[in-house]
């Protein structure tokens, strides 16, 4: 019995030689993703990644005979030691053959380096958190023009020619003119032949004039002629795009140090990663505040300098103008992600309650809070201000959520728990 494989392979000649080695190196490609993650900016986590993995994690598991157990047959030329018979003593434990050594000058074995495609590496990045459909979000849209196929035409770019089809009008078109075909006429000059070898002279003029006929048929009606000739014919028609925007809001006051900006954005890498899996469009948007905020880079936003005191309000007022200003609300879906260590003035938290609650959750499909940091620094009570404010949004809304983070182990944890499908968009 043979067996074929007929799976698709595309642009790789050993795909099955590619997932087995994969499955068998998992956990050293998953090490390795989340070493090279820490690296990449938000909007280009989702590419592929040259990933290097020890040699080590690589070699094939072998059968071999144990060292220190069972019984074995020697020849020993030369022996004047043991008589047929004797039993030679085992090697005391450590003694024999070990591992390799290393080379004396420095030298050892090189890393493998392989290329993981942006599929394998979304796959691999996203495996632990098996995330269901995040909310059922009412889908808004734009009207976008997108060429949609549209029939054939006689003419257009070679890129576009239509084999299958051009082939068929040939084809009829040959029938149709019965057009002699290069076996007919090789069947005639057999018969030529024949008909002399028996001397009928007449027959073999006949045949002669019947496969100069055809002989000029074949040549006077073309194989493929332009009238048979088909393109791939495409009209652009409007087509609705789904599309979404992500606001990361983050405070930026002293006590947010840069191991909980690392924390920050490492959530922020996730919800990008898993907005663009779902819309055909993301846009982010970076505010950054103090007691002041502004719509900033990713490299300001994460590293800047600048800061101050916290009004978390004055972030709330600068993404709804950013809103009002350039995605409509009946055109974008609209999320956010506010990672704070949960300061915040007193005096500003009604404020920041009032504007979260009546301007940015209306046109919120989702609004996700992180607090990061241990939840008591800086506070008599177990929780912050902003964590006591939104307890009641918490209860209120379905579509806020808030978790805590104090280290990276919990962000693939929360984040899988923020978005595990237990809320509904409102």
């Amino acid at each position: 019995m043979n067996i074929l494989d007929r799976r698709l392979n595309p642009k790789s000649k050993s795909l099955g030689n590619r997932q087995r080695f994969m499955r068998r190196s998992k956990a050293s490609i998953q090490e390795a993703i989340r070493e090279a993650v820490k690296k990449r900016k938000i909007a280009d986590v989702e590419g592929g990644e040259k990933i290097k993995i020890r040699t080590k994690s690589l070699r094939e598991p072998i059968f071999v005979y144990g060292r220190n157990a069972g019984r074995r047959d020697y020849v020993l030329p030369g022996n004047e030691s043991y008589q047929p018979g004797d039993e030679i003593p085992k090697p005391k434990s450590g003694a024999g053959g070990g591992g390799s050594e290393g080379s004396p000058d420095g030298d050892g074995e090189d890393e493998f380096v392989f290329m993981l495609s942006r599929e394998e590496f979304m796959d691999i990045f996203f495996e632990e958190l098996k995330l269901p459909n995040l909310i059922k979000a009412k889908l808004k849209s734009m009207r976008s023009p997108l060429p949609v196929r549209a029939g054939y035409s006689v003419d257009g770019p070679p890129s576009r020619l239509n084999q299958v089809r051009t082939m068929r009008n040939s084809l009829a078109r040959r029938i149709a003119l019965s057009r002699p075909t290069p076996k007919e006429i090789s069947k005639l000059e057999d018969e030529i032949l024949d008909a002399d070898e028996d001397a009928d002279h007449d027959r073999a003029l006949h045949l002669r004039h019947e496969a100069e006929r055809r002989a000029f048929l074949m040549k006077k009606i073309a194989y493929i002629d332009p009238l048979d000739v088909r393109y791939n014919r495409y009209e652009r028609v409007p087509q609705p795009m789904t599309q979404a925007v992500m606001f990361c809001l983050m405070d930026a006051s002293a006590s947010m140090t840069e191991e909980l900006k690392d924390l920050a954005k490492r959530f922020y890498i996730l919800l990008h990663l898993f907005l663009n899996r779902h819309y055909n469009a993301v846009d982010i948007v970076f505010i950054r505040h103090t007691s002041t905020a502004a719509e900033v880079d990713e490299e300001t936003f994460f590293y800047g300098r600048e800061s101050g005191g916290t009004v978390v309000s004055s972030a709330f007022e600068e993404m709804q103008k950013i809103v009002k200003a350039r995605y409509p609300v009946e055109d974008w879906n609209i999320y956010a992600a506010q990672a704070s260590d949960g300061h915040n003035f007193l005096d500003d938290m009604p404020r920041t309650l009032n504007h979260l609650t009546e301007d940015i959750l209306p046109i919120c499909q989702y609004f996700a809070y992180i607090e990061v940091g241990r939840h008591s620094v800086g506070f008599t009570e177990t929780d912050s201000p902003l964590w006591q404010g939104y307890k009641a949004l918490d209860e209120a809304h379905s579509h806020f959520a808030m978790r805590r983070v104090k280290d990276q182990s919990e962000i693939f944890p929360v984040f899988h728990d923020l978005f595990s499908g237990t809320k509904t968009a409102a």
